[in-house]
């Protein structure tokens, strides 16, 4: 099975190898003296571990893993990077105040977040119309940012689901959705194009992993164009 997230690629080969290891011990086991329920022993304690972490913990001790592992490789981390500065640059062009940000699954559990990285934002002062736009726009940006930069994006489906949340709650019809979801992510790549300098310096100050306000002035100093109301 194809997987265009690199941590769901992960979690599966660990899962392949953790079946292998066990499978082995079992044939190994008699050999050194070791009963053979020992390893099916481990394999039933890992199966109701990761069953209790999906279903109780949201999958936190399966992120963490994965993202220790997956972050190893740079182009990983520059990913998420990406994608973080998508939100963050969508979000300030809109006027949505950001409190903060995080790129690794340590960060984002650490601050009440369950996926890579994330960007937090204060309720913006608008109306409610406007606020599900910006959003779902905001929402949309980090995907956006990906396939300009990797040409496709890996990540996102979380973003893709809250989006459809967001409208659903919102009393949306799927073809309304759908409808909102691709204006949302349209807007959000002209954005980003718009002000493709800014982006950039952005990029390269998360990675730096500097301050929001200076994260912020970075923006203001190569901002382009700006859509404050729709």
């Amino acid at each position: 099975m194809n997987s265009d997230n690199p941590t769901e690629q992960i979690s599966f080969n660990l899962v392949a190898i953790c079946v292998f290891g066990m499978t082995i011990s079992s044939l190994v086991a008699p050999l050194l003296n070791i009963s053979s329920t020992v390893p099916i022993l481990v394999i039933f304690a890992v199966v109701v571990g990761a069953t209790v972490d999906n279903f109780v913990f949201g999958s936190t001790a399966a992120t963490l893993i994965v993202d220790a592992i997956a972050g190893t490789d740079p182009a990983y981390r520059q990913r998420i990077i990406h994608h973080e500065a998508g939100h963050f640059l969508v979000a300030y062009l809109l006027g949505i105040p950001i409190t903060g940000y995080t790129l690794s699954a340590w960060e984002s559990i650490a601050q009440g977040m369950s996926s890579q990285g994330g960007t937090i934002f204060a309720p913006p002062q608008t109306d409610i119309a406007t606020q599900i736009k910006q959003y779902c726009t905001v929402c949309m940006a980090g995907i956006a940012a990906e396939k300009l930069v990797y040409d496709r994006s890996q990540g996102g489906n979380e973003d893709r689901q809250k989006l459809r949340s967001i409208l659903f709650l919102a009393g949306k019809q799927q073809q309304e959705i759908v409808t909102q979801e691709n204006l949302a992510a349209l807007t959000a790549k002209t954005l980003i194009q718009t002000n493709w300098a800014a982006y950039e310096a952005l990029v390269i100050a998360m990675g730096k992993r500097t301050s929001v306000n200076d994260c912020c002035d970075t923006i203001e100093a190569l901002t382009i164009s700006e859509v404050s109301k729709f």
